[in-house]
């Protein structure tokens, strides 16, 4: 999970970016970056940490250019190093940068053939290095020195079929304008706008979310279609195409559940709505379940959940409260790179307001159930702070499976659920009781949105992937390097 960005307008770029990219925290605390072009000229700033920190005023004013991508990461593989933080840059042809969300699940065949045959240099083992290598191969070998859009979406078309995996992608070609695309099954998102820039004629912006678009002003255009390439070219004419015969349209479902804004829409699906649904599906579930319930009230865990949790309380009939303060200087713990470090935050991010639990039966809702220490700490708050009984609820299926297409969500045998019965799990989290949603009724609760979406990417919980490439030993090597333990002798 990541953030991208690009824009192409008639006057400076690097505010909107950093603006854009503020919106855009939530998708990555690790790295931020943005690279812009001056008059054939390129700039990059990119480092570890926020946005507000990365980048100051001295910074923005050398960031010139009318043209130019951002880039918000999340760790993968729990590495913390700044030449793996994005855009990238390759000076060969004309000078190309990326912006990548996504996994590549053939980067080390790819990678492995780049080198063997002195293609080009690699300097990384990231997966967006390899991509960029490759897109910048395809289009050195279209032969010109100043690339149309036709040859740009020749050397898309043959992009795709040289890499497998989740990509929305944005690059950017020096001198000649950016250009963005997904994967054949719209695996990450990618939406794209314009807005009127007085007289000067329109700005162009691709994101992850329309959130960012809306916040700057630009009127949405499309989602950038499964296969599709939208490219802008330095003048602000834009120009798009699909790339790929046949595509797939499998969005990931987890973007609804935690990784998008609520205020989001993607794929035409609003977020916000859907997690509604979610929530309605929930209480009836309970309903199902337990008619005679004996719950008291219902607490979300801040803030993915906090949507689900309203409208269950609002099936159910029952009371609905705000019970924990959120700390917002804390980021999100489900994207921090090690055990010890999300404990902490937790202690420090939520804090019980005592009371709002004290003799009564809870039920807390959260948007999902991943490692399980967070929910295992959340239940001994409500148990400190006087509640009687802790139910618990999970918006979405239990997590059982590793994701192979850009969350970088644990080691399998880190998933709490990983074979593991729900009462087990409920055991383990110290929970009363324990509901998941059925996956049925999650898949629902998003296609509702947008019936011609036919299915989801939904790995995580049913451990099947859409990309036809992933086996046993593929997941075994993932699993070595995605575990805390790895990762801490990775560091040290």
């Amino acid at each position: 999970m990541c953030g991208v960005v690009g824009v192409v307008s008639k006057s400076e770029v690097s505010p909107m970016i950093y603006d854009a990219l503020t919106v855009l925290q939530h998708r990555g605390q690790d790295a931020a970056g943005i690279a812009t072009c001056h008059q054939d000229k390129f700039h990059l700033r990119k480092q570890l940490g926020l946005v507000r920190d990365v980048f100051r005023d001295t910074h923005m004013v050398g960031l010139r250019g009318s043209m130019g991508i951002g880039h918000l990461r999340y760790p993968t593989a729990g590495s913390q190093d700044r030449e793996l933080a994005q855009p990238m840059y390759v000076n060969s042809p004309y000078g190309i940068s990326i912006s990548h969300n996504g996994n590549l699940t053939n980067k080390d065949e790819i990678s492995q053939i780049l080198t063997d045959e002195n293609l080009r240099f690699l300097s990384t083992d990231s997966d967006s290095e390899v991509l960029l290598n490759v897109f910048a191969h395809e289009l050195q070998k279209q032969g010109t020195s100043s690339p149309t859009q036709k040859e740009i979406f020749k050397a898309v078309r043959a992009t795709h079929k040289r890499i497998r995996g989740a990509y929305s992608v944005i690059f950017m070609i020096n001198g000649v304008g950016i250009v963005g695309f997904r994967d054949p099954f719209g695996i990450r998102p990618l939406i794209f706008g314009s807005r009127e820039n007085d007289l000067l004629g329109p700005d162009y912006m691709l994101a992850s979310e329309s959130t960012v678009l809306d916040t700057l002003g630009f009127n949405i255009i499309s989602d950038v279609e499964p296969g599709e390439a939208v490219f802008v070219d330095k003048e602000g004419e834009m120009f798009r195409e699909a790339c790929i015969d046949n595509p797939i349209h499998t969005p990931c479902i987890f973007e609804y559940v935690y990784l998008a804004r609520p205020d989001a829409v993607i794929d035409n699906i609003s977020v916000h709505k859907s997690r509604m649904r979610m929530g309605e599906a929930l209480a009836e579930k309970i309903n199902k379940l337990k008619p005679d319930h004996d719950i008291d009230v219902v607490i979300p865990i801040p803030e993915s959940s906090t949507t689900s949790a309203l409208q269950l309380a609002n099936t159910l009939g029952i009371k609905y409260t705000e019970g924990f303060v959120k700390n917002r200087y804390i980021g999100r713990t489900f994207i921090m790179p090690f055990q010890e470090k999300r404990e902490k935050s937790v202690r420090q991010k939520l804090n019980p307001i005592e009371f709002e639990f004290k003799n009564k039966v809870v039920l807390l809702v959260d948007d999902s159930i991943v490692r399980g220490t967070t929910s295992r700490q959340i239940i001994e708050m409500a148990r400190t702070a006087g509640a009687k009984k802790v139910y618990f609820a999970s918006a979405a299926p239990p997590i059982r499976y590793q994701n192979v297409y850009g969350i970088d969500m644990a080691a399998t045998t880190e998933l709490i659920a990983h074979n593991r019965t729900e009462d087990e799990i409920s055991e383990l989290i110290g929970a009363d009781w324990l509901i998941y949603q059925d996956l049925e009724d999650l898949i629902e609760s998003a296609k509702y949105g947008n019936p011609s979406i036919q299915q989801f990417e939904c790995s995580v919980f049913d451990g099947k992937y859409i990309t036809a490439d992933i086996d046993r030993s593929y997941l075994q090597k993932l699993e070595e390097t995605r575990s805390d333990d790895k990762k801490s002798r990775k560091l040290n």
